[in-house]
């Protein structure tokens, strides 16, 4: 039996969700009385999962459903409070359009201190940083030493998404990104996307876009105040997502 390279058992990590009120200059000086209240909710509950190799997985479900937290737990950005989540090989992350890069620094700067921490050479940096550039475009290549942060949005996530799918990992984790960008753009990142799972790379895609999910991905988990209450042919869970969303769930 092969073992899947992704894998979550009764997975849960719980938030703080704050109640705040301004605080007088009194009670900022001393301390003095209550200051806010909090609750604790979770927000994945009791998720568990199993993903083989090759397989290319939609996730979806409504704002705050736990989708984006899940798939930081994948990359290790989150710490589980129950449970457990085992990745067995690297993960690419492209999360929330920027995919960890630094503002403060280049543009280029971004592109090796990234790739470095996923274990490429400089050597091979140099040879794919033409390849990074270019699929980027023109205006990346015009302030390649332009501190990241004053990127249009746009720049950050052609930028991100160049980087991270040049590298070597295995698992490629994408949130919401193709969302952003172009026609001309988007079709850049359609092909890449296709060569990628060519290759056997695994996907999970977090995307409202339902032609993007059904394009690249056969399965679709759907979760739902954090936890998975669909998991099946793509078409079949958003069926189960289309029919939630129209009874108000």
């Amino acid at each position: 039996m092969v073992e899947p390279i992704i894998r979550t058992e009764n997975l849960g990590i719980e938030f703080y969700r704050s109640r705040k009120r301004r605080l007088s200059l009194r009670e900022m000086v001393f301390r003095q009385g209550t200051t806010h209240s909090s609750e604790m909710f979770w927000a994945l509950k009791d998720v568990s999962v199993s993903v083989c190799k090759g397989e290319a997985v939609g996730l979806i479900g409504a704002n705050g459903g736990g989708k984006s937290t899940l798939l930081k737990m994948i990359a290790g950005v989150l710490i589980p409070d129950e449970g457990t989540v085992t990745v067995r090989e690297g993960v690419a992350p492209l999360i929330e359009l920027t995919g960890g890069f630094i503002g403060e620094l280049t543009a280029r700067d971004n592109i090796y201190l990234t790739g470095g921490l996923h274990g490429l050479s400089r050597d091979i940096i140099d040879e794919r940083f033409d390849e990074i550039v270019d699929f980027a475009g023109p205006q990346v290549r015009a302030a390649l030493d332009t501190p990241f942060r004053h990127f249009s949005s746009g720049m950050q996530v052609r930028l991100g998404f160049a980087v991270i799918t040049t590298l070597d990992e295995p698992i490629l984790l994408v949130d919401e990104v193709l969302a952003v960008g172009d026609k001309a753009f988007k079709e850049k990142c359609y092909t890449r996307m296709e060569s990628l799972l060519d290759q056997g790379r695994t996907l999970f895609l977090v995307s409202h876009n339902e032609p993007d999910l059904t394009r690249f991905c056969k399965r679709g988990l759907y979760l739902r105040a954090g936890q998975v209450v669909g998991d099946g042919e793509m078409s079949e869970v958003l069926a189960h997502y289309n029919r939630d969303s129209e009874s108000g769930l």
